[in-house]
């Protein structure tokens, strides 16, 4: 793929565009369609410390960074995280099982997800049920290496959720849902200002719903709950608390074996699953924290984070395994489980940022210091013993019988601690070259055990960081930034011991623009990633083997990363929003043959919606999603480039109602929902939610 000429092409048509053309009037968005004005301040001109620490509008911050903000998520009805990333530039969502998914971004795993900026790693970078996006007023997703703000990573993304706070005016929504598969919603968000100084936010959302896979119900309840308090001009505190509740039944552990014996591919129905009605995987994640913000004047804020988070899980897994026979269609085994796991993270955080005041000119200034510590613990009934599957591809034919388990043990019991200190600072050399600078350092200590696997290590690196920003003209500016790569890795090898750090460098640069008066926000780049050590899947722990039953096992592979991205977000005109772009990307190994090979190296996302104020606030839209061919790591299955596009439409019944539909999947496109490993199932075909929304 010839990735400098095909940017070159692009990023001249991309930044061609006029500075007036296709320019409509500043007109006001109407009193119940609020989100239009939204769309443009999320996405064009709202600052955002998540890349840098330092308060930078996506112009100025010398990385790539793509915001999904809350009228995108009410638009299209994304209910879940899923759904979100599904829809952000250069982000991939490999959905493994139905109740467990990993994410990717420039063809390495993403492990950094925080709350308002501040988590620990995520294990394995798994995502354990559907997190629930009712708490959230907006995504952040930070592409490439974020050394600064996290300490530790690959150079692929770090997602951040910025909760929803209280606001100083009475503010209130209700939403019903109903949709496919026996789907039913309710969501309710009420902001109260108890008193001049006291403000309260209540959330609370139930959902549940059916599935295109056989046996698969789904029961999520969301509570939230978050007071701020100005307890003086200059001090702020809040205190938030929210719980989810996620409940699944009928749930993949592991997936549909995808080939026959001879090697070719078994033609499953889109329902088809390897689960069975008795099976479960129940989360509950409960987040809890307290919050000082201090104005110390002329510029300058200090703020103490202090955040609790407790995850508890309750899983009876049923998991299939082997290679069938295709003239007989038999060959498929069985292994029940029973998982139990609970996780508590305690992370303090400190930051302070302000203006510094140097040489005639104004620069920003922002250090921290956090210290976080998790535990974790698993046990595990193993299943008394094995069972057969029916022939495929019939697997509904018959039902497949619990068998019960052993009494759980614990397997698993370890502790985690990292503190991080970093500095930054964005220097105005001129009035058109800026600078980002600043360095991370963090220390890292592990122990305990893992099915049988002693899990001790003890880590430390200084990451430094490296950006500038050049504006060509008033409209568009250069970009360039550099940082190193230093990430801690929990995964395994075939022995059961822990992989070596992952080290490497990670460069981006491009170009930044911003045009119809700020209204309009468009980039190109190129970026390169070189990773030694990276846990590449190797295969999987079966019966007997040092390590947890359909677990994965890795080896250290030394990989390059290189590619482009094009993006645009933000309006065209009042009524015309649009957002999405194009990401390009290669991965190879030592020897420059492809590696990971799952992960697709074309994909498109774009998304627009159209108002028409005077047909009762009107408002139609789509979504489209695109990726080419991949392949699954051992190279026997095959999936062909496909195409997913979603419509919506809105119009308000009466004043602060409005009714709404989505068709997701419109055109019925059959695919698999991810080939990381060597079993998959299929994604959801064409489904309809309808909506009332009241707002005031």
């Amino acid at each position: 793929m010839h990735l400098s000429l095909r940017t070159a092409l692009l990023t001249t048509a991309l930044f061609a565009l006029p500075g007036t053309a296709l320019a409509g009037p500043d007109g006001t968005a109407d009193g119940d369609d609020q989100q239009n004005q939204i769309v443009v301040n999320g996405t064009v001109t709202q600052p955002s410390q998540s890349a840098t620490g330092l308060s930078l509008t996506p112009r100025e911050t010398p990385q790539s960074i793509t915001i999904i903000d809350q009228a995108r998520i009410q638009d299209f009805q994304l209910t879940n995280i899923n759904d979100v990333l599904d829809q952000t530039v250069g982000i991939n969502v490999e959905r493994v099982e139905s109740d467990r998914t990993y994410y990717n971004s420039r063809g390495f795993d993403i492990t950094n997800f925080q709350v308002d900026g501040i988590g620990l790693p995520m294990p394995y970078g798994i995502q354990y049920g559907d997190l629930d996006t009712a708490l959230f007023d907006r995504v952040e997703a930070i592409r490439g290496a974020n050394a600064l703000m996290t300490g530790v990573g690959n150079p692929s993304a770090t997602i951040n959720y910025v909760r929803k706070r209280p606001t100083d005016t009475l503010q209130a929504t209700a939403t019903a849902q109903a949709g496919s598969w026996n789907r039913w919603r309710g969501e309710a968000d009420v902001s109260v200002p108890v008193t001049d100084t006291l403000a309260v936010r209540g959330i609370y959302a139930h959902e549940q719903r059916d599935s295109h896979l056989d046996y698969n119900h789904v029961n999520r309840n969301v509570y939230g709950l978050i007071a701020a308090w100005k307890v003086t001009p200059q001090l702020t505190a809040t205190v938030g608390y929210s719980r989810q509740e996620n409940d699944a039944d009928g749930v993949l552990w592991g997936a549909l074996p995808l080939v026959y014996t001879d090697g070719s591919r078994i033609p499953y129905a889109r329902s088809d699953t390897t689960s069975a009605p008795w099976t479960f995987w129940n989360t509950t994640d409960q987040r809890a924290f307290g919050e000082l913000a201090y104005d110390l004047g002329r510029g300058w804020q200090a703020k103490g984070v202090f955040t609790y988070i407790n995850n508890k899980q309750q899983a009876r897994l049923l998991y299939a395994f082997g290679t069938p026979d295709k003239a007989t269609g038999l060959g498929i085994t069985g292994q029940v489980g029973a998982y139990p796991a609970e996780t508590d993270q305690y992370i303090g955080d400190f930051t302070a940022s302000g203006p510094l005041h140097l040489f005639g000119r104004e620069h920003q200034l922002a250090f921290g210091v956090s210290s976080g510590r998790a535990d974790n613990r698993q046990w595990q009934g193993k299943g008394n013993k094995f069972v057969a599957y029916p022939a495929v591809p019939n697997l509904a034919a018959s039902v497949i019988a619990d068998p019960g388990t052993a009494p759980i043990t614990l397997e698993a019991n370890s502790r985690t601690d990292v503190t991080r200190v970093y500095g930054a600072a964005h220097l105005s050399v001129t009035d058109q070259l800026k600078a980002v600078v600043g360095a991370s350092a963090t220390w890292l200590k592990a122990s305990g055990v893992s099915y049988g696997a002693n899990l001790y290590r003890k880590n430390s690196d200084v990451s430094p960081y490296a950006g500038l920003t050049y504006d060509l003209t008033p409209n568009i500016s250069f970009y360039a930034s550099y940082t190193s790569i230093f990430n801690p890795q929990d995964e395994s090898d075939v022995r059961g011991r822990r992989l070596d750090p992952i080290t490497g460098t990670s460069i981006e640069g491009g170009l930044k623009s911003e045009w119809f008066g700020g209204r309009l926000y468009a980039t190109a780049s190129l970026f390169r990633a070189k990773q030694k050590n990276l846990a590449t899947v190797a295969g999987q722990f079966g019966p007997g083997d040092p390590g947890q039953l359909g677990a994965n096992y890795y080896r250290g592979l030394n990989t390059t990363a290189r590619g482009f991205e094009i993006e645009l977000g933000g309006r065209v005109t009042d009524r015309w929003t649009i957002s999405g772009g194009y990401t390009g990307l290669e991965i190879e190994d030592d020897a420059g043959k492809a590696a990971r090979v799952f992960v697709p190296t074309k994909s498109l996302k774009l998304a627009t919606t159209y108002a028409a104020p005077e047909l009762r606030d009107l408002k139609l839209g789509a979504q489209l999603r695109w990726q080419n061919t991949i392949r699954s790591p051992d190279f026997t299955v095959t999936q062909k480039d496909y195409a997913v596009l979603d419509l919506m439409a809105s119009i308000r019944l009466v004043d602060h109602v409005r009714a709404a539909i989505n068709v997701r999947n419109v055109t019925d496109s059959s695919y698999l929902g991810s080939l990381m490993w060597g079993q998959a199932y299929y994604a959801a075909p064409r489904s309809v939610l309808g909506s009332l929304t009241f707002t005031y």
